[in-house]
């Protein structure tokens, strides 16, 4: 069996290291920050996601703590008129063979994390940035950031959309901005109006701008997140933000998700970033995951799903006696089409669904009032669905 480095404690680094020391390698996880520890608040997980949990042994806590939402509904920002919806009871759950949900991130990091600590073949190190690598025909060394240097027969690059294991292997610069600034919110459910508590993912949109609530947290809380297509220019992550500001930001929000917004506090504002496709994710004996590889917008709702769906298909492909570098090329050959195709369509969701005015919105209008249930479920397939070749 081998024995590999995995730079990143996040959700990636640590799903492809359980999934990696349970096909019988060891795994050392290390951490940049003091401790281990996923910050944000809301996330979606679609059946694709889930799957992959179950491959790891986890899925079953992370449905325990998760909203398992009725629908994915999108209204008129501005009217408030229900644009589409779509259902996800149980011919949905049929379909995709697994449930659609919401969480907060933290019900997702917790698990993994601690199955992580209970694997015998895993160590987590925190406080332990790698900076850079080399490597020979039998072995990869990584240096960190104190100078101490670690010697692996693989090392896999989790560390981000500014992964320092990427800017070495793939060179491409600093992350694209995508001129898009989101605020974001959680508020407590008992703050929220009983006609408000609505059981589902929700998104009006608007001209240059949409808004997003849906349950997290058991349904304890509501988690809150509003974007305009504002032109910034400059990446900034978690800022805090007045108040004030994130009101009088979106005018003609109509009156219900108007009244949702009033709601939120403690406000904190990011400048949103992706990045380019690109062929190569693996040099030799290293190679990237999740948001290093193939970082994307959240318009799609899959950057976490696709992560996790990388950390099962790479420790698919390092099974007993793989040979690694072999192993990396095969991994990259086999994802990089569908993750190239979530990043492009997520912008396009950004461009043509989310933010369109105009003639632009009443053509979308138009295209969404001829979709069926399933014509929907057919829609989103190719993203829900779990990929075939998948697992540990």
């Amino acid at each position: 069996m081998s024995e590999f480095v995995v730079a990143g404690g996040g959700i990636s680094g640590l799903a492809v290291a359980l999934g990696i020391a349970r096909n019988g390698h060891t795994v050392r996880v290390l951490e940049r920050n003091a401790e281990f520890a996923e910050l944000g608040a809301g996330i979606q997980l679609a059946p694709n996601a889930f799957h992959a949990l179950d491959q790891l042994g986890v899925g079953a806590e992370v449905r325990a703590s998760a909203v398992h939402v009725d629908a994915l509904r999108l209204f008129d920002g501005l009217s408030g008129a229900t644009l589409v919806a779509l259902p996800l009871g149980e011919e949905y759950r049929r379909r995709f063979g697994n449930p659609y949900a919401v969480v907060h991130r933290a019900d997702l990091y917790a698990p993994l994390l601690r199955a992580c600590r209970e694997h015998p073949g895993i160590e987590l190190r925190s406080g332990s940035e790698v900076v850079s690598y080399t490597q020979t025909a039998s072995l990869v060394e990584c240096m960190l950031r104190s100078g101490e240097r670690l010697t692996a027969d693989g090392l896999i690059g989790a560390d981000g959309i500014r992964s320092a294991i990427r800017r070495q292997l793939v060179g491409d610069g600093a992350p694209r901005v995508s001129g898009h600034t989101i605020f974001r919110s959680v508020v407590p459910m008992d703050s929220v109006p009983a006609h408000l508590r609505w059981n589902s993912v929700c998104l009006w949109a608007g001209p240059d701008w949409h808004f997003v609530h849906y349950p997290i947290a058991g349904g304890r809380e509501l988690n809150m997140a509003i974007t305009r297509n504002d032109g910034a220019s400059v990446a900034v992550s978690g800022d805090p933000v007045d108040r004030d500001v994130v009101l009088n930001g979106f005018p003609g929000l109509a009156r219900t998700a108007c009244e949702l917004l009033r709601l939120g506090r403690d406000w904190r504002t990011w400048v949103l970033c992706d990045r380019d496709p690109v062929q190569r994710w693996a040099d030799g004996r290293v190679v990237l995951i999740g948001d290093a590889a193939h970082p994307m917008l959240q318009y799609a709702a899959q950057g976490a799903c696709l992560a996790l769906e990388d950390s099962v298909a790479l420790a698919g492909f390092l099974g007993s006696g793989s040979e690694i570098a072999p192993a990396f090329e095969t991994f990259t050959a086999a994802r990089r089409d569908r993750t190239a195709r979530a990043q492009l369509a997520a912008r396009w969701m950004g461009d043509e669904l989310y933010h369109p005015a105009g003639a632009r919105a009443t053509a979308r209008d138009a295209m969404l009032r001829e979709l069926s249930t399933e014509d929907l479920f057919d829609t989103v397939s190719w993203l829900h669905e779990t990929p075939v070749r998948q697992g540990v």
